[in-house]
This record gives C-alpha cells, sequence and structure tokens, in this order.
C-alpha cells in the first residue's frame, strides 16, 4: 500500500528565481495541462507559480506590461506547502487542507535530501488518500474500529515466533437473547461498550486487541500477564451490563424470552467469558492449534452464569 507522499509525485518544469514571467507565460502555452510550475534557487525549491493566479496578475489591465519582462519572484509564492518524500500521506493531507483558501489546490512539493523531487495535486492527493483509507477500513470492524481477521491472523502468526505470548478469546454469553429483547440498536452499543472496556485494558504498546466479529474479541500478550488484563475486564463488563437493562431485569438478573419451540424461558443477564490460551507450558505450532484450545476452553467458561476467564493451564474456572 503506497503511505509516502513522494510515492504519488510527479515531475513538472521548474524555473529559478530571476527567470523572466515571459518564460514561464511560454511554459504554461506549451503545456495547456500544467498547473503550475516550481520556482528554485539551486536544485533546492523555494516558491511555486500556479497557472490561475499567474494569469489573474498577468491579466490585469497594466500587468502584462509591468510583468512579461521582469523576474517571476514578483508573482510567485514564496511560502508553498514543501514536504519530503518520506511524509506520511494522510499527514500531508491535512497540511494541504489547512492552508489558505487561495493556496487551497495549489501543488504539494516534494523534496529528496532538500532537492526537488516532484510535486502532487491536490486531485492526486485526495484520490491517494482516499485509497488509503478505503484499505485501511477493509482490515477494519466497521462497528467497532477495531482491526479485523486479516489483521487477527497476521498477529496469531506473529505470536508464534515469540518465546512468550497469551492470547485471551472474549465472548459475550446470553448475547443473541438480549439482542432479540432489546433491539440490534442496543446489541450494538453492548459491542461497542465492550470493545471500549477491551481498549482501555489491553493498552500496552505491544498488546493487541481486535474484533473476530459478532460478539467475539481476541487479545494477544506478548507475556503471561493475563490475570490483571482478565480481572480488570470483568470486573468492568459486569459495572457496564447494568447500564443495558431495564431496572426489572436487572432486579431479577435475568430476562424472559420465547425460544425457538414457542416455550417462555428465562435467560441470565449477558456474561464475558475469557478462554486464555498460553504457551507457558504448552507449545504451538499452529493458529489452528490455538484457535482449537481456545474452542475447547470457551466451552468449559460458557457452563457457567457468571462471567468469568479459564486457562490452558490451570485446571480450574477463575471467577469475579
Amino acid at each position: 500500500m503506497i503511505s509516502q507522499i513522494g510515492e504519488i509525485a510527479e515531475v513538472i518544469p521548474h524555473v529559478y528565481v530571476d527567470t523572466k514571467c515571459e518564460e514561464v507565460d511560454q511554459i504554461f502555452k506549451s503545456n495547456p495541462k500544467l498547473q503550475g510550475v516550481v520556482v528554485q534557487s539551486g536544485s533546492q525549491p523555494v516558491a511555486l507559480v500556479m497557472r490561475a493566479r499567474f494569469y489573474q496578475r498577468i491579466g490585469t489591465l497594466y500587468g502584462y506590461n509591468l510583468y512579461m519582462g521582469r523576474p517571476v519572484e514578483l508573482v510567485m509564492n514564496q511560502s508553498p506547502l514543501i514536504v519530503d518524500y518520506s511524509e506520511n500521506i494522510t499527514e500531508v493531507s491535512k497540511l494541504a487542507m489547512a492552508r489558505e483558501e487561495e493556496e487551497l489546490y495549489d501543488y504539494v512539493i516534494v523534496t529528496t535530501g532538500g532537492q526537488f523531487h516532484g510535486v502532487v495535486s491536490i486531485r492526486n492527493l485526495l484520490l491517494s488518500f482516499a485509497e488509503i483509507r478505503a484499505t485501511i477500513a477493509s482490515f477494519l470492524n466497521p462497528l467497532t474500529g477495531l482491526p479485523g481477521n486479516l489483521t487477527i491472523d497476521e498477529r496469531l502468526k506473529l505470536s508464534l515466533t515469540q518465546e512468550t505470548f497469551s492470547v485471551l478469546y472474549f465472548d459475550l454469553d446470553h448475547f443473541k437473547a438480549y439482542n432479540d429483547i432489546y433491539g440490534f440498536k442496543e446489541g450494538d452499543k453492548l459491542i461497542q461498550a465492550t470493545a471500549s472496556i477491551l481498549r482501555r485494558n489491553v493498552s500496552q504498546p505491544d498488546y493487541f486487541v481486535g474484533h473476530i466479529g459478532g460478539d467475539d474479541f481476541i487479545a494477544i500478550l506478548n507475556d503471561f500477564a493475563y490475570e490483571e488484563v482478565c480481572n480488570s475486564v470483568i470486573r468492568q463488563f459486569d459495572h457496564t451490563i447494568a447500564a443495558f437493562y431495564s431496572k426489572e431485569d436487572l432486579e431479577r438478573q435475568y430476562v424472559v424470552s420465547e425460544n425457538r419451540f414457542g416455550q417462555v424461558e428465562t435467560i441470565p443477564l449477558v456474561s464475558i467469558s475469557i478462554a486464555v490460551v498460553t504457551n507457558e507450558f504448552r507449545q504451538f505450532s499452529s493458529i489452528e492449534e490455538i484457535v482449537s484450545e481456545s474452542a475447547r476452553i470457551k466451552k468449559i467458561c460458557k457452563k457457567h452464569k457468571l462471567s468469568c476467564y479459564y486457562t490452558n493451564i490451570e485446571k480450574q474456572v477463575n471467577l469475579i
């Protein structure tokens, strides 16, 4: 994926500060699609002359006679946006759109080692920015903004190469019943609230949190410090979930729903199960092995009505 501004730069004609305006006029007439020329001092770009403003100045009542035989420095923009080749396209887009209105559509000048490399038009800049945003979005879950399955798979592969790792799979129990009773909008809010809790608690720079889909999430730690993360997530989730139920449902600690056979049943409030897989006492050779082990552990978690976590190294359920 293209990310550096220099990768989309194009070469255009350049002139020097003592170049006469009549020479710039000839360049524009010879290149009808050219929107500007760069002004250099030696090999360094110092200014910019855009076609529209050039002819605005030249086209005044006395402009032609006043400027044509004189240096271009009289009509050039002496403070154009100049960026290095390695600058991020997204950041350059922000700088470009923050310019004064009359300069908004000016070329962005790109340099390499201080020397002129090329320019980027606003059209190409915005198209590239939109492409980057679309590419990034394809890797993110649209509901939570967390990395999705493509990125998750890459991080799982990376964990297999690490000396220590803990993979935490999060699943909301009884979420379908909640969604059926309170509606998908409230269900989406609960999913987003869960994502926020995970972001807050899986916050170390080298940690990772992703959204598998629906009510399933994953976190990958590069250590065995999962207990603190699990305890904190469960504590905050159980506190947060109260705001998602009516006073009546909250007091009785269950909801009443009709199953697919038309039978009325009581279903516990939504809780969170966390299946933890580490390589502390067992080595894994593939992602599939990690996924399989987590599925086994998750089944054990789901036997309990309360939020809990269970690990592949402790043969006991950890309840908060």
